[in-house]
């Protein structure tokens, strides 16, 4: 019986192509909904449900308020939170992908519409803080956290950033191309319109899909690199004083704030300059499809690439790309929407190589952090990174309305030569002063470069190693002690051997 439970405990299956998939199905299902958000819940409420679009404005201010508070708590929760026996971060997964999955469903209850105004505004604040505000919060910090705990190669974990990325662009790619061939019909006067019911099917596809890409994230995933055995104690005070003195995770805010808003502006921009600057509304779609066979495109070589030259240095220069990109067009002010395509295709490029790694990125401020304190705050660092990105969501989801109303954009000039000129110019602009100061936030103060990388890793692995070398010996002491007083009965002597097994087993992973 003690050499099985040995034998099972030492066969750890090694990090590999499973480990990869199911963390990539992990990001697919988190994007099943997030997407299906973003894209589609201000349209509802607004064209299905009667909602002003002032009060769903409201409910997204509120909710980013909220997220301040979720989204660190719940990076603390998970820090002080005692690993269990599949892990330490897959636990959430499993306990939250339910109540997910069934209030993004809810989001979208086309049978309330004929309800009061009153009832339909309680239901959408409702739902929409329990879903997104609560339980997104609560499955994608500890999904998050959960890289540094399947592997602490630094190689590893950007693949693990590349699958996730994928796994993002495949939701993305379902909801914004399938998705709008089911939920819209033309009607008599060959006006697009959003049917509800429809909408509510698409809802319970997505939530549907979520719920199996979960199940598999939590089934083909492994922990094997232990965390603290014990949950941390919440300290306010101090952790607000580490953050503030932590260079690498302030500097990382920067740039998921100034990424998310380079972003933000050129997929806003798009519902802009396609149909009034260049004349063809259509011509967004084929966009949508270049910017996902490009998506795609790097993530099979950005491991590579980053393996050799190092994440900060590659994102630098692909952001350092995207804004010569943006220059040029904006000097050439091309009325062709082919050699737009070219430009599009570049900057958007230079995005999703910064999206691929973004999320490792993380990770090598989780190691850089315990090189320093001898502490790992994966969830508390991930719950700060998921709030910079939700707030620079929110903040740069203002800047196409802002720069319309500044350039003088209403339904009675939205085609007058200088207005659809100026919509060209923002449109090359915000996003190549937001590239601009991605690489001079990564040239002046992000630290981590390749071979402070390579060098946090190789201290840690030590330290492990060493923590395992003197557990071991503390535990061939305890098994000795217990021999010499039990030494008489040998039946007695493997029965303690067995206990101390069975008291070892909470802290090993199931990997059956």
């Amino acid at each position: 019986m003690k050499h099985r439970k040995e034998m099972r405990h030492r066969e750890v299956r090694p990090f590999g192509f499973r480990d990869k998939i199911g963390y990539m199905f992990g990001d697919f299902g988190n994007d099943f909904t997030f997407v299906l958000s973003s894209t589609f819940f201000l349209k509802f409420y607004t064209d299905v449900m009667g909602v002003s679009s002032a009060i769903v404005g409201i409910l997204m201010m509120v909710a980013q308020l909220l997220d301040a508070f979720t989204d660190i708590g719940m990076g603390q929760l998970v820090d002080r939170s005692p690993r269990q026996k599949d892990g330490k971060f897959r636990p959430w997964i499993r306990r939250i992908m339910g109540p997910i999955a069934l209030t993004s469903l809810l989001m979208y209850a086309s049978w309330f519409s004929d309800m009061n105004m009153t009832f339909k505004v309680v239901w959408m604040f409702v739902t929409y803080l329990l879903c997104g505000s609560i339980f997104y919060t609560a499955i994608v910090i500890p999904y998050g956290s959960m890289v540094s705990a399947i592997t602490d190669d630094p190689v590893g974990r950007t693949q693990l950033s590349t699958y996730r990325h994928v796994g993002g662009t495949l939701a993305m790619t379902f909801c914004s191309v399938a998705l709008p061939m089911i939920v819209y019909y033309t009607d008599a006067e060959g006006h697009s319109i959003m049917s509800g019911s429809r909408m509510s099917v698409a809802a319970l596809i997505c939530s549907l899909g979520a719920l199996l890409c979960y199940i598999l994230c939590y089934s083909l995933t492994t922990e094997r690199v232990k965390t603290d055995k014990k949950g941390q104690k919440f300290d306010g005070k101090g952790m607000v004083k580490e953050l503030l003195h932590n260079r690498c995770l302030f500097a990382v805010i920067l740039l998921v704030l100034l990424r998310e808003g380079c972003n933000q502006s050129l997929h806003g921009m798009a519902s802009y300059i396609y149909p009034n600057y260049f004349g063809n509304g259509a011509a967004q779609s084929a966009a949508g499809v270049i910017e996902t066979i490009l998506a795609l495109a790097i993530a099979t070589f950005i491991v590579k690439l980053t393996a050799r030259f190092g994440k900060k240095e590659v994102i630098a220069a692909a952001t350092l790309m995207a804004a010569a990109t943006m220059a040029v067009a904006f000097f050439v002010h091309t009325h062709s929407v082919i050699v737009w395509y070219v430009f599009f295709g570049l900057v958007a490029l230079g995005l999703a190589t910064f999206s691929c790694v973004g999320w490792a990125l993380v990770s090598d401020i989780i190691d850089d952090t315990e090189v320093k304190t001898g502490r790992r705050i994966d969830g508390t660092i991930y719950g700060i990174y998921s709030f910079s990105r939700k707030a620079g969501q929110a903040l740069s989801s203002a800047v196409t309305g802002i720069m319309l109303s500044i350039i003088g954009y209403t339904t009675a000039t939205a085609f007058d030569p200088e207005i659809v000129d100026n919509i060209y110019n923002i449109s090359c602009l915000v996003p190549m002063i937001g590239c601009i100061l991605i690489v001079l936030v990564l040239v002046f103060l992000y630290p981590l470069n390749k071979a402070r990388v390579n060098e946090n890793a190789a201290i840690l692995a030590k330290r492990r190693e060493e923590e395992e070398r003197a557990h071991r010996e503390h535990k061939g002491r305890h098994r000795h002690g217990k021999g010499r007083h039990h030494g008489a009965d040998g039946a007695e002597d493997e029965s303690v051997e067995d206990d101390w097994e069975d008291s070892e087993e909470s802290d090993e992973e199931d990997e059956e």
